[in-house]
């Protein structure tokens, strides 16, 4: 199977359309032949997607022209009180108050998945490709709720499996960048640097953030980055990973021929 490079656009969503253009823009002049985007039916409760809206005609286009849509949950925030002590480590470190789905039990991440996938097929006129969860952070009820609700693809910062049945469809760890901190950018700009000139594993994936419009360190370590990676792998689909992963169909059974021994009398 050949290389593949993964992309995705993180945070879809009308209150940072200007930065999903720049992005966008940016992904395919580098090279990128394939985009995943990641909607928030409403960031933060303060950016509504609207059937009929000019950013839902957008999506729709954008899907029309081969872009993957998936549900990136439902406000973004993380707004559930942590019980454990590891969820609650998680929840402040890794993310900035964004892991919606960390702590939601099974009913509640399942009605938010429901409800942001009807939106968003609605919107687009077809499936969604599959959810990824604010932060890349699923509590175990979302892992339930994923598999009920018969989500086909997700992903971490580790893997795409499939949460029907659990099946890994790639380990890599995902390039990203961060800017809340210099500090966090710099190591960020480094790891990427570092990833496009190791071979690396089959599959690559690179993601980008609204935020990431915002640095020309990092606007560049972008471009260099999926160059580098478009020159050396075949630009993929999520959904390619599932043809993957699938056996292939056993080989057609020839009969062999056998002629009878007779006596001729």
């Amino acid at each position: 199977m050949s290389p593949r490079l993964l992309l995705s656009i993180h945070d879809v969503s009308p209150r940072f359309e200007t930065a999903i253009d720049r992005l966008h823009d940016l992904l395919t002049a580098a090279g990128g032949q394939r985009i995943a985007m990641l909607v928030v039916p409403d960031f933060w409760r303060e950016a509504p997607i609207r059937p009929g809206s000019r950013f839902a005609t957008r999506l729709r286009d954008w899907a029309e022209a081969g872009v993957e849509m998936f549900l990136h949950g439902s406000v973004h925030r993380d707004e559930t009180p942590h019980r454990s002590a590891f969820a609650r480590f998680k929840a402040r470190h890794l993310t900035a108050g964004e892991g919606e789905f960390l702590g939601l039990d099974a009913t509640a991440a399942a009605a938010r998945i429901a409800a942001g996938r009807a939106l968003i097929e609605e919107v687009c006129g077809r499936s969604i490709a599959g959810f990824v969860a604010p932060a890349w952070l699923y509590g175990p009820g979302t892992h339930r709720a994923m598999a009920a609700q018969g989500i086909a693809i997700a992903e971490d910062h580790w893997k795409v499996w499939r949460p029907t049945d659990d099946a890994v469809l790639a380990r890599s760890p995902v390039i990203t960048w961060a800017t809340r901190t210099p500090a966090r950018e710099r190591s960020s700009l480094a790891v990427a640097a570092l990833a496009r000139r190791l071979p690396g594993p089959r599959v690559m994936r690179v993601a980008v953030h609204p935020g990431d419009c915002g640095s020309d360190p990092v606007r560049r370590s972008i471009t260099a980055t999926v160059a580098a990676l478009a020159r050396q792998r075949v630009g993929s689909r999520y959904a390619d990973l599932v043809h993957d992963f699938a056996p292939a169909p056993p080989a057609p059974v020839t009969p062999s021929f056998s002629p009878s021994l007779r006596a001729d009398h």
